[in-house]
């Protein structure tokens, strides 16, 4: 399916080297894996304050992007590139951590609560609506007693590489699925067996 419709796929997480590789980045390093495998390198955007690149996925322009602002303020920089880049809200899709999801399962909704995540509550107050939709990237939940506020800065173990590389591609997949297909058919696909 090609028409001119275009995405602005977001990952969420912390600018700077400490935060690259944990759990609450886990939406901005999907973001650069699923760059990488298109051959695409995210830059620096001319006006807004993320990294971007525009590609083609599903046959549709696609925009990367990663906020160079804080978690809790990357509001801005994503109602800065909808407003650069003509889009509305539904043309939206942002990838983000989530504690409530087993480590590595994926989930896709549109619209809904933010369920605490400070990420999606300043990007709905940013552009001014929840309407978008969310990949939600299971980290699951920390063992006790450890608190989850610092268990989502931690990194990801040795160990947990693989299948970090396995939900990465299946990250994009299922983002190619939802443009081309529509949410119905990908929540299908992606949330069998996972319940």
């Amino acid at each position: 399916m090609t028409d001119n419709k275009a995405w602005l796929v977001v990952g969420l997480g912390n600018p700077g080297a400490t935060y690259a590789n944990t759990r609450h980045n886990i939406g901005a390093s999907a973001v650069i894996e699923i760059a990488n495998s298109n051959n695409e390198k995210l830059s620096k955007h001319k006006r807004v304050n993320a990294n971007v690149v525009e590609t083609r996925i599903a046959g549709h322009k696609v925009i990367l992007a990663n906020p160079q602002s804080y978690m809790n303020e990357s509001g801005g920089p994503v109602s800065g590139l909808v407003k650069y880049y003509d889009l509305s809200a539904d043309q939206v899709v942002v990838l983000h951590d989530e504690l409530d999801i087993p480590a590595f399962a994926l989930r896709v909704k549109f619209g809904g609560g933010d369920n605490g995540h400070n990420g999606l509550k300043s990007i709905r107050g940013s552009i001014g609506t929840g309407d978008f939709y969310r990949v939600r990237m299971g980290i699951g939940r920390p063992p006790a007693p450890q608190d989850p506020a610092d268990y989502v800065l931690r990194n990801f173990g040795s160990s947990e590489k693989a299948e970090l590389s396995i939900m990465f591609d299946r990250t994009e997949k299922l983002i190619e699925m939802l443009i081309s297909d529509g949410l119905a058919a990908t929540q299908n696909e992606f949330h069998r067996g996972e319940e």
